[in-house]
């Protein structure tokens, strides 16, 4: 993820090569995002040195605590928001009610 990504007017979703990934809930506090953000970042560690060592019990625990971690975020699991859109994650941009902000970006 670039800090380049665009972001949807509102706020919901980065896009990277076209597909609109959910980001983070701006509701946390700074303490628990903080918290958050190390567990994945240990959790993502942990998950290349167990693919590294060929040890599949600790890939399938390491790949738990990401999504913990992310979950926790509001990256996934349950929306953050509560207007009742649906979560579009993964889906591309041109493909949403976003097509037509992300056409004005430049992209088709």
């Amino acid at each position: 993820m670039s800090a380049a990504s665009p972001v949807t007017p509102d706020g919901r979703y980065i896009v990277v090569r076209g597909r609109l990934w959910r980001r983070s809930n701006p509701g946390l506090p700074q303490e628990r995002r903080q918290a958050l953000v190390e567990e994945l970042m240990a959790a993502r560690r942990a998950v290349r040195s167990a693919l590294a060592a060929g040890d599949k019990t600790a890939l399938t625990s390491a790949r738990a605590e990401v999504q913990k971690a992310k979950v926790g975020l509001g990256e996934r699991g349950p929306v953050w928001w509560d207007d009742g859109a649906p979560d579009l994650t993964r889906r591309l941009a041109r493909n949403t009610a976003y097509a037509q902000w992300w056409k004005s970006l430049g992209h088709d």
